[in-house]
């Protein structure tokens, strides 16, 4: 054996990144494995539950895993480790949910023992109305809750109980001149086929398509919920342009239109708003005979909507995302609310085929003056991050980069509205935060689209659906703690492929030996995954 990975028995894999064999082996861990740490010559990869499952049910066996580990480990798998692989992943559909021919909500399983332990749990109790020969009867609301009270006691139920059908609403894809990509065939077919779950596709790499397809495959009333009403906008352009669907059959449900029509397009915020104590806009939820309800940005799910989401169990499910981390932990409300992971393709895979532009990535380390770090040293601990995010001299750095892209729009990208305000004014160039109008907002994305303004200063609003598909250059000034989801989203607003075949630059601006410098590990750790490295630089190499 002479592979590039070690795998230890506390089911944690070490891959040796110099190794010939290592893309490879990435390629084959992320299926079931998450990176955890990705320092410069060693990955530590972790095997997890969700992601055995996750594989389970996009259909690899325990087989194919262990296969995996043997074929690119340096010394034998420990026997524990193999021994664990095969009960875990035995576990998924071990108990299933389905109807019988009154109708009723089943719970079975072929296992008595399984089926003892699930009826003594007393959440699960309050779920069940009568045993049945085999399992349960379940409340016919609970469909949901059982999912997730069995994957929390290690019990990944698989849902055979069906759909409703919808109100049928006549849909075709209009392929005039363009074809959806095999891999965007592959992800609808299997989403098709299995009624709900999660696809997972880098940024630019066209998640909405696949959203119209399978629209286009279900020809069921639909509900959009997106992140913002620009994002909302952009899906209505996108289903006029690619589908047969008219205007007028979609509508909008936001803070400043509450339409409804066959597709009706809502953000999480309109459906999260509360009014005297009580989620006013839920009746959206049933104001239709909705048969497919598609979560865009899946990962950014507010938890109010996973709730709603269990009591949604009977309707067809997409969920479409970057990447499936939560900064909250809640991918297993994921699995089990809007489906296991049916669908993923790597981000290398895709840029490989032409369909994203190739990405560059930097860290650029900034030393602190000496009057800021005698402040940064004596301030309190949840100060120091802001003052680490907010140096001066990240502005000459950000001026020095620009110099070295004349010709490529950028985006300047900041968490902290005062940083973004003093970005802009400096080096007069617009901005564009929260608090910007979405009118103006779409003024401002259309004027950059068209290279009328060669460069942005953005908050986070621009993390999420927004399409800008010529900016190459992206000079991250502060960010969200150690959020790879956001890093993620970060670089997938450069990632759409440029016109003249241009390589995309995404910079990292850091102080130097500060807190900023330790989150900015975690959160290139999702990018490393993704086989994307960072090239560290000091700033006067700027």
């Amino acid at each position: 054996m002479s592979g590039p990975l070690i795998v230890q028995s506390d089911k944690t894999a070490l891959l040796e990144i110099d190794h010939p064999d290592a893309a490879n082996a990435r390629h084959d861990l992320s299926i079931f494995a998450e990176l955890e740490r990705a320092p410069e010559h060693i990955h530590t990869y972790r095997i997890s539950k969700l992601g055995l499952w996750n594989a389970r049910a996009a259909g690899h066996d325990s087989e194919f895993v262990i296969d995996v580990l043997e074929k690119y480990s340096k010394y034998p798998i420990p026997p524990a480790v193999t021994k664990d692989i095969s009960d875990l992943m035995s576990r998924y559909g071990k108990l299933h949910i389905e109807r019988d021919e009154q109708n009723r909500l089943l719970l079975l399983s072929d296992d008595k023992a399984v089926l003892a332990e699930v009826g003594r749990q007393k959440k699960l109790k309050e779920l069940i109305t009568e045993p049945v020969v085999g399992g349960f009867v379940l409340a016919e609301w609970a469909r949901g809750a059982v999912k997730q009270e069995l994957l929390k006691i290690g019990w990944p139920a698989e849902d055979l109980a069906g759909y409703a059908e919808g109100e049928p609403m006549d849909l075709e894809l209009d392929t005039g001149d363009w074809s959806l990509r095999e891999y965007q065939k592959l992800a609808v077919d299997r989403f098709k086929d299995l009624g709900s779950g999660v696809v997972v596709l880098p940024c630019g790499a066209g998640k909405t398509l696949v959203g119209a397809a399978a629209m286009a495959e279900i020809k069921t009333n639909t509900l959009i919920l997106v992140t913002n009403s620009v994002s909302a906008r952009q899906w209505k352009q996108e289903l006029v342009n690619r589908t047969t669907l008219k205007e007028e059959q979609i509508a909008e449900y936001s803070g400043s239109s509450k339409d409804l029509a066959e597709v009706t397009i809502a953000t999480y915020q309109i459906l999260t708003t509360k009014r005297g104590g009580q989620y006013k806009h839920l009746e959206l939820l049933n104001a239709r005979d909705w048969g497919l309800i598609v979560y865009d940005e899946v990962h950014l799910l507010p938890a109010p909507i996973f709730k709603m989401t269990a009591e949604l169990q009977a309707k067809r499910r997409l969920g479409l995302t970057a990447t499936l981390v939560r900064e909250d932990g809640r991918e297993g409300d994921v699995f089990s609310l809007i489906g296991p992971k049916r669908f993923d393709a790597l981000w290398k895979d895709i840029e490989a085929e032409g369909y994203i532009a190739p990405a560059n990535c930097y860290e650029v380390r900034i030393p602190l003056t000496d009057e800021k770090r005698m402040e940064y040293a004596i301030a309190q601990q949840e100060e120091r991050f802001r003052i680490a995010s907010t140096i001066d001299e990240k502005i000459e750095i950000t001026k020095a980069i620009l110099k070295k892209h004349p010709d490529e729009p950028a985006l300047i990208i900041g968490q902290y509205l005062e940083q973004i305000e003093q970005f802009s004014t400096k080096l007069e160039i617009p901005k564009l935060t929260g608090e910007t109008p979405v009118d103006e907002r779409e003024q401002l994305y259309k004027a950059f689209r068209e290279g009328k303004i060669p460069a942005l200063v953005v908050s986070r609003v621009a993390n999420f659906s927004v399409d800008l598909p010529e900016a190459s250059v992206a000079i991250q000034i502060s960010g969200s703690f150690g959020s790879r989801q956001e890093e993620a989203q970060r670089l997938g607003r450069l990632m759409r492929p440029k016109a003249d075949g241009r390589a995309a630059h995404f910079y990292t601006l850091i102080s130097r030996d500060t807190v900023e410098q330790d989150f900015a590990q975690n959160r290139q750790r999702f990018l490393a995954e993704q086989g994307y490295g960072y090239q560290i630089i000091d700033s006067d190499d700027i």
